[in-house]
Formats: C-alpha cells, structure tokens, sequence
C-alpha cells in the first residue's frame, strides 16, 4: 500500500518532525509513505468570510495538484465522522483488499480544507469534534495508520 499525507504548511517544530520520522520509520514495514507539504497561504489574523474562502480556495488548488487521479483521498475535517483505530484498521484492510492501493489523506491549514478539496474527497475523518494544530495531527494521524496496521495483523501494539 502507498499512503501520502497530504499536509498545508510547513512542519517546523522539531519534536513533531521527531514523532513523525518515528512513525514513518515504523510503518515502513507495513507501507510506502509519503509526506507531501504544500505551500500555506499568507494571511492577516482578521480575515473576513470572502478572504478566508480565498485563502482555502487557494491552498485547495495546491492540495489538487499534489493528487494523482487514481489516489483514493480521505479528507480530515472536524464535521465529518469520527472513526475508531478499529475502524481505521478495517478501512485500511477493505482498500488494500478492494485495490485501493494508493491512498491519500488531506490535512488542510488552519482554516480547513476548500469545497474542490472535500468535493475530490471519496472519504472524510475526524479524529475529534476539539480543535487541534494541524501540524499535530500529521503525527496523530501517522500514529492511527500504524495502529492499524498492527490491530489488522494482531500484534500487540494496541492494547
């Protein structure tokens, strides 16, 4: 399986990109990943509703063309539904299964993800109705794929 991140911005905190090559080096063993970060938009902290659906709609182009037509995308927003690791492990198994091979999950910046973006997604996830830094949630999400993984073979990571 080959799954990309897709994530806005940048990392830049050291123990995050720690966390994360942590992960990537674990999951290794269990699929190819790819951390792919596109360029945020610079915007001022008072956006109004019409900038702030500019400064989306321009990082969603970014997001769009960092996609290949045959990735299966599952898009990370705070109002869609929110899974288990258990059902994050059979989705994993369900795609590999179904020839889904090539996966990609969406992190959008502060403001979230563009309609194009969610429109492009075959999927949606939450990991929680709270707010969390988007830069956390690539090490959250990295950790829930690898957790999958070792709940699909029964290893005891887990418990």
């Amino acid at each position: 399986m080959h799954i990309s991140i897709v994530a806005v911005g940048k990392l830049k905190e050291k123990y995050l990109k720690m966390g994360i090559e942590e992960y990537s080096k674990r999951l290794s063993a269990y699929a190819k990943v790819d951390m792919i970060e596109v360029t945020d938009e610079k915007a001022p902290e008072n956006l109004s509703l019409a900038d702030m659906e500019r400064v989306k709609e321009k990082e969603g182009v970014r997001i769009l063309s960092a996609l290949k037509p045959d990735q299966h995308v599952v898009a990370l927003a705070i109002q869609a539904d929110m899974w288990s690791s258990e059902k994050l492990a059979r989705q994993l198994d369900q795609w590999a299964t179904y020839g889904k091979s090539s996966i990609a999950f969406v992190i959008g910046g502060s403001l979230g993800l563009s309609e194009a973006v969610m429109k492009r997604a075959n999927e949606y996830l939450s990991f929680s109705r709270m707010t969390f830094p988007h830069q956390l949630v690539r090490l959250i999400l990295l950790e829930q794929v690898y957790r999958g993984f070792k709940i699909n073979r029964g290893e005891p990571y887990h418990k």
